[in-house]
C-alpha cells in the first residue's frame, strides 16, 4: 500500500549483522513496551480502538506491530498491499514466470521495507491487468525510529485515524488521491503531531496565525507524495480536500486538543 508516514527519520550508520540484530532486538523491546502502554493507558488510543469495535471493525490480534523497517526512513505506516496475480492467457510462459517472480519478491518483504519503485511496479501491474491490489488494514511502527513513548502514541493515533476512515467509508487511497489527501489531513490534524509547541521547538512556525493548518498541509503533502499516482500533484490534492477534511473531527465530538 501507500505508506501513510507519521515521521521522517535521520539516516542510520551501517553496522555489522550481529550488532544490528542486537540493536533491533533492543529497539523492538522498547517499541513493544510503548505500544502496550498505549493500549493499556492512553485514553485516545483506547477510544479509537473502541470506536472501531463499535463500527464492526474489530482489529485482529497483532493489528499494531513494531517492525524492522530496514533503510526506510519512516516512523510508521498503515496498511499492507496484498497483490494477487491475475491469469493472462496472452502472456508467454517466460513473461508469466517473470511477473510471478516479481510479485513474490515484493510480497516476501515486510510492507515497511518495500521501496517507492516496488509500489510503482505494483500500480503498473494493476494498470496492465496482470495483478490486483488490495489494501489490508494494519499498523506498524518502525522500531528503530521511535523516539519516545509520546512519539509512539502519537504515531499510533495517526494510523488509527486511517483505520477509522477505512472502516466508515469506501476510501481507496491507492487509486484516489483526494481520498488519500483527506485521510492524511485528518490524521495529521487529530493526532497532535502539529501541536504548536512542536512547531515552535522545530523552528517551523513562520506565522502563529493558522500555524496548525500550515503544518497539516505540509505533512499531509509529504505523505501523499509517497503514492506514485499522486506524487506530482500532491499539493493540489491536499488543497482540494483541505477545508472539508480539516474540519472533520470524527470520531471526536471536537478536536481532541480542545477536549
Amino acid at each position: 500500500r501507500v505508506l501513510f508516514l507519521s515521521t521522517m527519520a535521520t539516516p542510520t550508520t551501517p553496522v555489522d549483522t550481529t550488532e544490528r540484530a542486537q540493536q533491533q532486538a533492543e529497539f523492538k523491546a522498547t517499541c513493544d513496551k510503548y505500544v502496550n502502554k498505549g493500549l493499556q493507558r492512553n485514553p485516545t488510543i483506547q477510544f479509537l480502538l473502541k470506536k472501531m469495535v463499535d463500527m464492526n471493525c474489530k482489529p485482529p490480534p497483532g493489528f499494531i506491530r513494531c517492525m524492522d523497517c530496514g533503510d526506510k526512513q519512516a516512523g510508521g505506516g498503515f496498511g499492507m498491499i496484498e497483490e494477487t496475480i491475475l491469469t493472462n492467457k496472452k502472456a508467454t510462459a517466460s513473461v508469466a514466470a517473470e511477473t510471478n517472480a516479481d510479485a513474490q519478491r515484493r510480497s516476501a518483504l515486510p510492507q515497511c521495507q518495500r521501496s517507492f519503485s516496488d509500489l510503482q511496479d505494483q500500480l503498473k501491474a494493476q494498470e496492465d491487468g496482470t495483478s490486483e491490489l488490495k489494501l489490508v488494514p494494519e499498523i506498524f511502527l518502525c522500531q528503530q525510529h521511535v523516539r519516545s513513548e509520546s512519539h509512539a502514541h502519537e504515531s499510533i493515533v495517526h494510523e488509527l485515524i486511517h483505520a477509522v476512515d477505512m472502516c466508515r467509508t469506501t476510501m481507496d487511497p491507492l487509486n484516489n488521491c483526494v481520498h488519500l489527501a483527506c485521510t492524511e489531513i485528518r490524521a495529521e490534524n487529530l493526532s497532535g503531531e502539529c501541536a504548536m509547541f512542536k512547531e515552535v521547538t522545530s523552528g517551523r512556525i513562520q506565522h502563529f496565525a493558522k500555524h496548525g493548518q500550515q503544518c497539516v498541509k505540509r505533512r499531509a503533502a509529504l505523505s501523499v507524495k509517497a503514492n506514485p499516482n499522486c506524487r506530482d500533484r500532491a499539493h493540489e490534492f491536499v488543497d482540494a480536500a483541505f477545508e472539508r477534511c480539516y474540519n472533520d473531527t470524527y470520531p471526536f465530538d471536537r478536536h481532541p486538543n480542545l477536549q
